[in-house]
């Protein structure tokens, strides 16, 4: 499931995408009301989270000019305002759901995956196939021909993330941003040692190989 948290403290916003991702999620974040509903325009999100306090549009905004144009998207309000006209206002605005700060964060996540299950039953992906490759997000296991393949979870979460763009070239950006967290290259060899560690568990035991480097690009993998 991918969920877009519109969140502009990026302390809150940080731990809420780590604990989605942890669950077998794609969290993305924006820290401002514009950059989510531009975000969200694109239509690639399950379920947004949005903060009702927002530099540059407030959430509510935000939530009214996505209705406006049409977009169905499964929406949880974040809020300090816990009184029942604010969540009255937040539900009229077009939220799905509203949780009212401090909460915690299993709740959180129930409440999205309840989200994403009554828009669409199907449409909370649990598992992932390239080939013989195969992973089990909520066991959190990994399997290649039927044979188990023991992962640190840095390693679960890069090839989580290079199954699921299975068959695509995977930038080292994209692979810092999305699985490290990091928005600026720390020019370190960690991506290397990575992908090494993770060759010689899901390729090199097997005979084959599936993750492959594009000299000069990333990373592919393929069946």
């Amino acid at each position: 499931m991918r969920i877009l948290i519109m969140e502009d403290d990026k302390q809150v916003a940080a731990f809420m995408c780590r604990g989605l991702r942890e669950a077998g999620h794609v969290a993305d974040a924006a820290h401002d009301g514009e950059e989510g509903l531009n975000m969200a325009r694109d239509g690639q999100y399950d379920v947004l989270v949005v903060d009702r306090m927002m530099p540059r549009m407030d959430g509510l905004s935000v939530i009214e000019t996505l209705r406006a144009e049409g977009a169905a998207t499964p929406v949880l309000i974040l809020s300090a305002l816990g009184e029942v006209d604010d969540r009255v206002d937040g539900l009229k605005s077009g939220a799905d759901d509203y949780l009212v700060k401090p909460y915690a964060f299993a709740e959180l996540l129930a409440r999205v995956e309840v989200l994403a299950r009554r828009r669409d039953p199907g449409s909370v992906q649990t598992q992932l196939s390239v080939g013989d490759l195969e992973m089990d997000l909520l066991a959190r296991t990994v399997k290649r021909g039927g044979e188990d393949v023991l992962l640190q979870p840095r390693e679960f979460r890069l090839l989580e993330f290079l199954m699921r763009h299975a068959g695509q070239v995977v930038t080292r950006t994209m692979l810092l941003e999305k699985v490290w967290d990091y928005h600026f290259d720390p020019q370190t060899n960690v991506i290397d040692v990575h992908i090494s560690r993770l060759r010689s568990k899901i390729d090199k035991p097997f005979g084959s190989t599936m993750l492959h480097t594009v000299r000069g690009a990333g990373y592919r993998l393929q069946a």
